[in-house]
């Protein structure tokens, strides 16, 4: 799959303001959670547990626009003082009156280590439906799989070619080498739905078979 690189700053300053004063100068706070852990106790339970090893850092809103703002998903090579680490994006927070990202959740990945991500659906062939006067329907974007991230394409590809007028297809249909589809299996991805001209033309056609 696809990579960009993107630079960031070990952060030196924590807590709200500093964060404020970052966003105001253009940076954005993030966290790298990685591969190696440190175990923790919950001071509740008592038990312990493994917790993932967080670097905080800022990325200029410049090279975040390169991750953010597109349809496509990619690996992203952080640089951070001079040692390139592989992640993904996790999670993102953003302003809820501007939609500008306020802080990003990236996750390390290795080439041994399976990781679930979203990867967009391509739709590919003229579909039958289409022919006789449906209209081809995309309703989810997106699937989440499970694998190597080196076995993760760019795009997972859907042949409609044989989709007839009024049917769907579903998660539970399609398949992909070395990777996991872990979004439900009763999605559905696509469909071709009737439209005015082919009910009309249905409509005809069966009054004209009446007529034979």
């Amino acid at each position: 799959m696809k990579e960009i690189s993107i630079n960031g700053q070990l952060r030196a300053d924590y807590g709200k303001k500093a964060s404020r004063d970052m966003r105001r100068d253009g940076l954005v706070p993030c966290v790298l959670y990685g591969v190696e852990t440190v175990e923790v106790k919950n001071e509740m339970t008592g038990k312990s547990f493994n917790k993932p090893v967080a670097t905080t850092f800022t990325v200029t809103m410049k090279d975040l626009v390169k991750v953010l703002y597109t349809p496509n998903v990619y690996v992203v090579n952080i640089n951070l003082d001079g040692k390139v680490v592989k992640a993904i994006v996790k999670d993102l927070q953003c302003d809820y009156v501007t939609d500008r990202p306020i802080h990003v959740d990236f996750y390390q990945i290795t080439e041994d280590k399976p990781v679930v991500m979203e990867i967009p659906v391509k739709l590919n062939g003229l579909a039958e439906g289409v022919k006789a006067g449906g209209k081809l329907v995309l309703n989810v974007r997106k699937l989440k799989v499970k694998g190597l991230y080196t076995n993760f394409p760019d795009t997972l590809d859907i042949d409609v070619t044989s989709l007839g007028l009024g049917k769907s297809m579903k998660v539970a249909t399609l398949a992909y080498d070395n990777i996991e589809i872990m979004t439900s299996k009763e999605v559905v991805v696509c469909a071709v739905r009737m439209t005015r001209a082919a009910r009309a033309a249905a409509a005809q056609d069966a009054v004209a078979k009446g007529k034979k």
